[in-house]
């Protein structure tokens, strides 16, 4: 199983993938694979941040919430 990792491991992994892909020697096969492992890693990123912006955007509007006059 592989270890939870964090959005900008993440991230630079899939960079790392995009430089592979670039290479003009690269076989097709390997970089379908490398593709598909890519595009998997920044759809991970992209919830990871969609979770913290949800995140924060609570903490925000509880915190307009206590400070307003009741």
């Amino acid at each position: 199983m592989e270890k939870e990792q964090d959005f900008e491991t993440r991230v630079e992994e899939a960079k790392k993938i995009m430089e592979q892909l670039m290479d003009p020697e690269i076989p097709l096969e390997k970089s379908v694979k490398l593709y598909k492992k890519g595009m998997r890693l920044l759809k991970e990123a992209g919830e990871i941040l969609e979770k913290a912006q949800i995140e924060v955007e609570t903490i925000e509007k509880s915190d307009i919430d206590e400070e307003s006059p009741q």
